[in-house]
């Protein structure tokens, strides 16, 4: 009687392993984007994903690239104050908040409260909007090599230019600046530049052109803090 051979353990997980494989090589072309651009983007102005998604769907976008020199001091102390009180004392991840948040959430992992600025420029400069489980993660590799790359002063210019400050695709302090108050971003005053702090995340909500009563007691906080704000921001003179 003649039996049939069976298939070799070794050929039955060639295919997977074969995939796991491919999947890892995808995975290490991804990174490898970032890493190669963060030098680049030390000295080049940069293009955030939300602004190529808009393009690539024709819808308008608004931006001029301003450095830090030229836009009003006002500016990243408040946004300092208002999303990253730690910017100049950490390496790019806060762990402290991030356990704080964690620790408030049962462990279901850090929300927007936990994210730093280099935080949040690595997710708009290379991540996607949705997916914090995933996202999160590359988030805090990237964060730390941005830090590592970048000075603070590089880490605030890149952030205040990417940021989206209005609807219609309006991004960058200057824009902000001159839709919400029809001035340059290099004459925006404490309380100015606190409503534009406080629109953030979401300036199509929180809209500093015609801010609410609560944006408004908010950025009151904001400008409050900013001017005690003392060596918080040492690392941006």
């Amino acid at each position: 009687m003649a039996f049939l051979a069976r298939p070799s353990t070794a050929r039955l997980l060639r295919p997977r392993t074969s995939l796991a494989g491919t999947a890892l090589r995808v995975l290490l072309a991804i990174l490898a984007i970032p890493i190669i651009l963060v030098p680049i983007y030390a000295v080049v102005p940069p293009v955030s994903t939300p602004m190529l998604a808009r393009w690539l769907t024709a819808r308008p976008v608004t931006r001029t690239w301003t450095p830090l020199d030229r836009i009003s001091p006002a500016l990243p102390r408040a946004v300092l104050v208002s999303e990253d009180a730690r910017f100049c004392r950490h390496h790019g991840v806060d762990w402290g908040a991030i356990r704080e948040v964690m620790r408030q959430s049962g462990d279901t992992g850090p929300g927007r409260g936990a994210s730093t600025i280099a935080m949040q420029v690595a997710k708009n400069l290379f991540l996607w909007q949705g997916g914090a489980y995933i996202r999160k993660p590359l988030e805090i590799v990237l964060a730390h090599w941005i830090d590592l790359v970048w000075t603070k002063r590089r880490v605030m210019e890149v952030y205040l230019n990417i940021a989206e400050w209005g609807p219609n695709g309006v991004f960058g302090a200057q824009a902000g600046a001159r839709r919400a108050f029809g001035r340059d971003a290099s004459a925006l005053g404490p309380r100015e530049a606190a409503l534009m702090a406080a629109a953030l995340p979401n300036p199509v909500l929180r809209d500093p052109k015609r801010p609410s009563r609560r944006a408004s007691s908010h950025a009151a906080i904001i400008a409050a803090r900013a001017k005690g704000a003392g060596d918080l921001v040492s690392c941006l003179k």
